[in-house]
């Protein structure tokens, strides 16, 4: 096996192929189509992964965040439209929720109120600015669980074929 390296501040890339215990050569071998010395350049940012390859990371790593960073962080325009999420425990995800959720509920008539003429005044903008960022927290918190869904589907924590049939039977 190859000796480990020393690098310090080793990209998230890096990182995470080095916890699956992977050489860059097996690593290649996995990943099937990026070729040990495309790995190198990225694992070094001498080069940013492309869409593709980030995909191809991710399943075959088992670690669908790789996504999330990628388009939060590397991605010209996800930089600007993409939070970054952070894996966190069912439960903490399940407890932010449920607090958005609830200072959502007690801001609903105001949001009525402020949206009814189709304007927002002068004298509504403070509170319409709480209630818009008490709804991005919202959102977060959904892509955090549905990150966190990806990764307990990836790692087999949650049986992939159960999960799309009861997805399928719920449409039906």
């Amino acid at each position: 096996m190859a000796r480990a390296s020393t690098k310090k501040n080793k990209n998230i890339y890096h990182t995470t192929r080095e916890s699956l215990h992977l050489t860059r050569e097996a690593a290649s071998e996995l990943l099937e189509t990026i070729s040990p010395e495309r790995i190198e350049k990225i694992e070094n940012e001498r080069s940013l992964p492309n869409p593709d390859e980030v995909l191809i990371m991710a399943e075959k790593y088992q670690k669908p965040s790789l996504c999330n960073f990628y388009c939060a962080r590397q991605c010209p325009i996800g930089q600007q439209y993409v939070p970054e999420i952070k894996i966190k425990d069912l439960s903490q995800i399940v407890l932010e929720m449920l607090a958005s959720l609830n200072a959502m509920n007690k801001k609903k008539e105001r949001l009525i109120e402020i949206t009814a003429d189709g304007k927002i005044s002068n004298d509504e903008l403070e509170d319409f600015i709480f209630i818009q960022e008490e709804l991005e927290r919202i959102s977060i918190t959904v892509e955090t669980l549905q990150l966190w869904s990806e990764q307990m589907l990836a790692t087999g924590v949650i049986d992939p074929e159960q999960y799309r049939a009861c997805q399928n039977s719920r449409k039906a």
